[in-house]
């Protein structure tokens, strides 16, 4: 499974060309083989905040759009083991309480996340595709 940083899924929504072919292929191969694409439930928050500060429009309401995602993501809760492990994360990775969610999260659970985020990919401390 591979964990999906927020700007993915709603580029995935909105604006698949901003997504890298690496990461296209990847999410590709995922799906061919099963093996499932999920998001951090921080990542529905995420969404909402940026729903609610105008950044995208859908055609339905906020609700059912999460639930949407839902549908088509696995929803990986925050742990307590994500929470502990977010503390161990250098100095160098972003300071942004869900992106320490997400890059933990995909430690604890062993993911490779997409992300597009510099910083997160500058930091090395998660496996990440780009």
């Amino acid at each position: 499974m591979i964990l999906l940083d927020t700007h993915v899924v709603l580029w995935m929504a909105f604006e698949p060309e901003k997504i890298s072919g690496r990461a296209h292929r990847r999410i590709g191969e995922a799906r061919k083989a099963n093996e499932g694409l999920a998001v951090s439930s921080i990542t529905l928050l995420e969404i909402a905040t940026a729903a609610s500060k105008g950044r995208f429009n859908v055609a339905m309401t906020l609700e059912e759009f999460l639930e949407y995602i839902e549908t088509v993501f696995t929803i990986s809760p925050i742990t307590s083991q994500a929470c502990a492990r977010i503390v161990q994360l250098p100095v160098e990775y972003p300071r942004d309480p869900a992106d320490r969610i997400i890059g933990a999260t995909a430690l604890v659970e062993g993911m490779t996340l997409i992300t597009a985020d510099r910083n997160i990919l500058a930091s090395r401390a998660v496996p990440t595709v780009w």
